[in-house]
């Protein structure tokens, strides 16, 4: 059953995102005036298609990882002379660098309008209060400390943890000094903290940019129950359910989940514990072995269980709520701050700053379309989002056979005044495929690394 709803959550996703962009395409191309054979979800031989009056074939393929429009175009096949107006390549250069870039803004426009939903409809989050700071961590040497309320980073305000994270992943890789303002929680006035960062988490394979500073996250003393167990996990074989409520792990008794479970299970990685747990008013005694992974450079033990639901004091949680006029900027800005993010992070993965193993492919996506469907419907907007602007960043890189390259050659042709050589062209369609399909070889491989480990 899960698996169903991570794959109908995955399509859904994919769906929506290549439907999109291939509308921007078929939009632009009709109001120029261009012939649009066919409007292709997914490859492959077609599930159901139809017909409209002009003729232009929809289809609904067997392979849903992509899509196309296919135009009018005298390079594909011959085009009768009555129809040779309507031909893709007969149209001014102009207009085919609007047809080709349409695609690619359709995303953005997604972005901005799914970005602009959850302003509107509001989200509750946690504020972002520091927990204990580890010593001799470049958090504690800059002088941050327990129950500070972290209000801006590098002069970005940080309501919540989501936009603590993503101004830490900025400086990955990074020397130089970071600008944290915080303030005591419920009062005190704004002071900066300077962290200092030294080639800061360079080249690693799965970065924790919050541990890795010494910083840990505010969290009220949870009960250790149990409320989803992974099916298959270590928890689920030791005969764990949820419900159960442990008591005490190798006979020391335990009631917070984030403070002794937890770090009991995290250092006991492929060693067995033994667990006491009170279930139906009975208590039991199991046996569980964690399994082991890899948690910046470092092997931690995890078991697959998930704590019950519990209610954050009041003065921990945030309304963040835009009306409808307001959320426009909103929206705008977050657009253009992942986009620029995007960027320098292919940026910094190239000049090895941020390594090539985070680099995900179908396997890690579809994983993740599952678990923001899950937790609502604002986490799976910005799955969407976030995807979305991913896809509009990386059909715009110069590589033939994306679009970006069509636009390349485009550009080319409008400086010169004539198109590039069909040679030219030809080779930089055989090294982009290439390169397209080295690069999706190696993301598949690190999705099946991840399950791996």
């Amino acid at each position: 059953m899960e698996l169903l709803f991570t794959l109908l959550a995955t399509v859904v996703a994919l769906g929506l995102l290549v439907t999109i962009h291939e509308y921007g395409h078929f939009w632009v191309a009709r109001r120029c005036g261009v012939k649009v054979l066919r409007f292709s979800i997914g490859f492959g031989p077609a599930l159901y298609s139809w017909r409209d009056r002009q003729g232009t074939e929809y289809a609904i393929a067997a392979i849903p990882l992509g899509g196309y429009v296919k135009m009018l175009d005298e390079r594909e096949a011959p085009v009768p002379a009555e129809e040779l107006e309507q031909a893709f390549n007969r149209k001014p250069v102009g207009q085919r660098i609007a047809v080709v870039a349409a695609g690619p803004i359709a995303n953005f426009l997604l972005a901005i309008a799914a970005f602009w939903l959850i302003a509107v409809l509001g989200v509750t989050t946690v504020v972002p209060v520091l927990g204990p700071v580890a010593p001799d961590t470049p958090a504690a040497q800059a002088g941050l400390h327990e129950n500070l309320e972290l209000v801006a980073i590098d002069g970005a305000a940080t309501p919540s943890w989501h936009e603590v994270n993503l101004q830490l992943i900025r400086r990955l890789g990074e020397t130089g000094v970071l600008d944290v303002q915080a303030r005591e929680h419920q009062g005190g006035a704004i002071q900066h903290y300077q962290v200092k960062l030294n080639d800061w988490l360079k080249g690693a394979e799965e970065p924790d940019p919050l541990s890795a500073l010494g910083l840990s996250r505010w969290q009220p003393k949870v009960p250790p129950r149990i409320g989803q167990v992974e099916s298959g996990g270590p928890a689920a074989s030791a005969g764990l359910q949820p419900g159960d409520l442990i008591v005490a792990v190798e006979g020391k008794a335990v009631s917070d989940w984030v403070g002794e479970v937890v770090p009991a299970i995290q250092a006991s990685a492929q060693r067995e514990l033994q667990i006491s747990v009170e279930r139906d008013g009975r208590q039991l005694e199991l046996n569980l072995t964690p399994a082991a992974k890899a948690q910046n450079d470092v092997v931690v033990g995890y078991v697959g269980a998930g704590v019950d639901a519990f209610e954050w004091p009041a003065d921990m949680r945030r309304e963040i709520h835009h009306n409808p006029l307001m959320a426009i900027p909103v929206a705008l800005g977050k657009t253009w701050d992942m986009t620029a993010l995007t960027l320098d992070s292919l940026k910094k993965m190239l000049t090895g700053l941020v390594s090539a193993k985070n680099l995900s492919g179908p396997i890690t996506i579809a994983k993740v379309a599952g678990a923001s469907a899950k937790s609502g419907l604002e986490s799976f907007l910005s799955f969407i989002a976030y995807l979305s602007i991913s896809l509009g960043v990386l059909n715009l890189l110069p590589v033939p056979v994306l679009d970006g390259g069509h636009l390349v050659y485009y550009v080319a042709e409008w400086i010169r005044g004539k198109p590039l050589s069909e040679r030219i062209q030809t080779w930089g369609l055989q090294i982009g495929l290439s390169l397209i399909v080295g690069v999706m070889l190696f993301a598949i491989y690190n999705d099946i690394s991840r399950l791996g480990g």
